[in-house]
């Protein structure tokens, strides 16, 4: 049955219609390969990747029906059984509360316009941070951080190809998932929407070069705006071998600073293939959409900021710019 199978897409060799005959006979003999045309070898090519795809397929099923587990998936008994890490309630007790301290913050330094400014001039140039700077750096951005990461793994594409028959079988081997930062989703989220062609393109370094539009005058877009400021974070900090935190604060800082950190973080929860892929099911994101935590974060979108985004770099700039 499983030979019948395989067969049905391709037919018996007797049935081949290459050369015109039956058979394999075309190609018995010495000179068998010069006999056989560039149109009949193609031919031949996909026939046998075709025969493997439909192997690979009875595995899968075959895997998913024994198993129930398929290529892409973490069983469900590959994570820490304990329920207490599944309630997120803390995780959105602490963002309200982080929020609430940098608006008050932010409405203390500036009442009347609403502007805020990190630090004195001295103070930028020589590296300081005042109050808010810190209260959003490592309070808002560690909330914010805390609860991305709420049921966040990264997968193996590697694995999931190569041993997607036997996937159910690794939870004998390992306790628990590899652990993903929060800002390597936003790598990826840049990679997929090839952010690093769209800042690269002719039009768009005319325009940072000469501070002109970049399509005759039309809104940029939120999705535009967080692939050039992720691309920002990624050029700055990089070269300088700085960790995922110091430059998921830096876009966080670079958020509230432009006043999209609710359409940037929206942009990550409707990306429907990351969620999928990266999500456990009971997870925050993927079981609420991310959608209480916007709505606290949305009390800040009335403030302008004007936070620095470079503090975790700009000694190691200025040590390189003095040589």
């Amino acid at each position: 049955m499983f030979i019948q199978f395989i067969q049905d897409e391709i037919g018996s060799p007797s049935e081949n219609p290459i050369g015109g005959a039956t058979g394999y006979s075309s190609s018995s003999g010495p000179n068998a390969r010069s006999s056989v045309s560039p149109e009949q070898a193609k031919q031949m090519r996909e026939t046998g990747l075709h025969l493997l795809r439909r192997a690979l397929a009875v595995l899968q099923i075959f895997a998913v029906s024994q198993f129930g587990c398929g290529a892409g998936r973490v069983p469900q008994n590959l994570w820490n059984q304990d329920e207490s890490n599944r309630d997120f309630t803390p995780l959105i007790n602490k963002l309200g509360i982080s929020v609430e301290k940098v608006k008050q913050l932010a409405l203390h330094q500036q009442p009347q316009d609403h502007v805020i400014s990190y630090a004195t001039m001295q103070e930028v140039a020589l590296g300081g941070k005042d109050e808010l700077t810190v209260a959003v750096r490592k309070e808002l951005a560690i909330a914010i951080r805390d609860l991305m990461s709420h049921g966040l793994y990264a997968t193996s594409q590697g694995m999931s190809v190569v041993l997607a028959p036997i996937a159910c079988l690794i939870p004998v081997f390992t306790a628990s998932p590899p652990s993903m930062h929060p800002w390597e989703l936003f790598v990826k989220y840049y990679n997929e929407k090839n952010g690093k062609a769209f800042v690269e393109s002719p039009a768009r370094k005319l325009s940072q070069s000469f501070s002109l539009p970049v399509s005759g005058g039309h809104k940029v877009t939120p999705k535009q705006s967080l692939l050039s400021a992720i691309n920002t974070v990624l050029t700055e900090h990089d070269p300088f071998k700085r960790g995922a935190d110091s430059e998921f604060k830096a876009l966080i800082c670079m958020a509230l600073n432009e006043q999209r950190l609710v359409s940037w973080l929206n942009l990550i929860c409707k990306s429907g293939v990351l969620i999928q892929s990266h999500y456990q099911p009971w997870s925050y994101m993927a079981s609420s959409g991310f959608e209480s935590a916007l709505n606290i974060l949305s009390r800040l979108s009335t403030l302008k900021f004007n936070l620095p985004v470079d503090i975790a770099v700009r000694q190691l700039k200025n040590i390189k710019d003095a040589f």
